[in-house]
């Protein structure tokens, strides 16, 4: 399942081959306490998930929405932002994952559009190890595919943290993107919008019809990464341009074999995820669609070269020792730790508080789960109070003759 799309797939297969049996082994195997402990991972996540939505939503990105967009955002990202810090942490300090970060150190809490290449279903998933690095863990926003908002639980959640869904008809895509890029343009309100502009995730299969069609038209053949597809990011661009400071272009790269979510899950895979960033200043940016669409197939045709390399000699250039790489610190356990018990914590006392309050309290958990429920499925944010009475009195006003 392709988590993150950023334009059009090359096809509707969208699902990562699945390893042969002659594959490479698995970094670690997958004994019985592996399982135990994964299981126990995933209860964990979806069961903090489930009740900090069902219990803060109705509150944060209803009713303190209606008042103002700006609170109820900074809102979502600090409760939501406590939650995410989860999967860096079992990432890095469960499964010992090493992810090493390479190319230039950003500073923290710009306004950025992130590309990247999207090399397996969970790539999304390791950006978060620089956002939470960076202090912007709560402001990351994704486009995806749409069929990802019928997810239990997470679907919720991704319509909560606004990301931005899409069909995969740009005729159908367009306007919905516009709308909701253009709620995104205060640069009052921190963002790291990300994109990957493949529009699926890579296999050979993909792969060899991208060449083709590479080949047809005079475009770059690319053997490690899949032709962009512009319109996304040239929507981005047109609509925040003004607000952003930079765009990140960031090449993922994993150690013997792309991991699969439940890989992730169980801590089988991978054993190291390299990280190369870019760091473009929004002004190096061309401003015409043509030029923009130019320079972002520049840009994937050099992430090819780097993962041609990165392939030859097992790390990207500049690969720096100790914990993080690249100028980033290694995450601290003590810190992880407080926050998961933070988490945990929290989560006990709701799922107490659903069982053994009141009546009232339950009927509040049922209706919460109603509204998510229909505002996912009918992709509806409320409208700040004043912004609905301006927009009223604007439609209301009588036109001049």
């Amino acid at each position: 399942m392709s988590c993150i799309e950023g334009g059009f797939s090359w096809n509707e297969m969208d699902v990562c081959s699945p390893l042969k049996p002659d594959s490479k082994l698995k970094h670690r195997p997958l004994t019985p306490l592996r399982v135990v402990r994964g299981v126990i991972c995933l209860v964990v996540f979806l069961s903090t998930a489930f009740m900090i939505l069902v219990c803060f939503a109705p509150i944060i990105a209803v009713i303190l929405r209606l008042l103002s967009i700006h609170c109820s955002r900074k809102a979502i990202s600090l409760l939501f932002g406590i939650w995410l810090a989860l999967w860096p942490f079992l990432f890095e300090k469960i499964n010992g994952t090493k992810v090493v970060f390479t190319g230039d150190t950003v500073p923290p809490k710009e306004r950025t559009l992130l590309i990247a290449n999207h090399k397996t279903e969970v790539d999304w998933m390791y950006l978060w190890d620089l956002a939470l690095r960076k202090g912007s863990l709560g402001h990351i926003k994704y486009v995806l595919k749409s069929s990802l908002m019928k997810l239990p639980v997470f679907g919720w959640g991704f319509h909560v943290l606004e990301f931005i869904p899409l069909k995969r008809k740009w005729e159908v895509d367009e306007p919905v993107m516009r709308k909701l890029l253009s709620s995104f343009a205060d640069p009052a309100d921190p963002l790291w919008l990300a994109i990957f502009p493949e529009g699926t995730d890579y296999n050979e299969e993909k792969c060899k019809k991208s060449q083709i069609f590479a080949a047809e038209t005079g475009l770059p053949v690319l053997s490690h990464v899949l032709l962009p597809r512009t319109k996304g990011f040239c929507a981005c661009l047109e609509a925040l341009r003004s607000s952003l400071d930079a765009v990140y272009d960031l090449t993922i790269a994993y150690k013997n074999q792309c991991p699969s979510f439940m890989d992730n899950a169980f801590g089988v895979d991978p054993s190291e995820v390299h990280i190369h960033v870019r760091r473009i200043p929004i002004e190096d940016i061309p401003e015409s669609i043509a030029d923009a669409a130019s320079w972002l197939t520049d840009t994937f045709q050099l992430k090819d070269n780097l993962l041609s390399d990165f392939n030859t000699r097992g790390h990207f250039p500049s690969e720096g020792g100790g914990g993080g790489g690249g100028g980033e610190e290694e995450l601290s356990t003590l810190k992880c730790l407080v926050n998961f018990m933070l988490v945990v914590v929290l989560t006990v006392v709701l799922i107490y508080l659903t069982i053994f309050s009141t009546v009232w309290f339950k009927i509040y958990i049922g209706l919460s789960c109603a509204y998510l429920a229909t505002a996912t499925y009918f992709e509806i944010q409320p409208m700040p109070i004043l912004d609905f009475v301006k927009a009223t009195c604007v439609c209301n006003r009588p036109r001049s003759e």
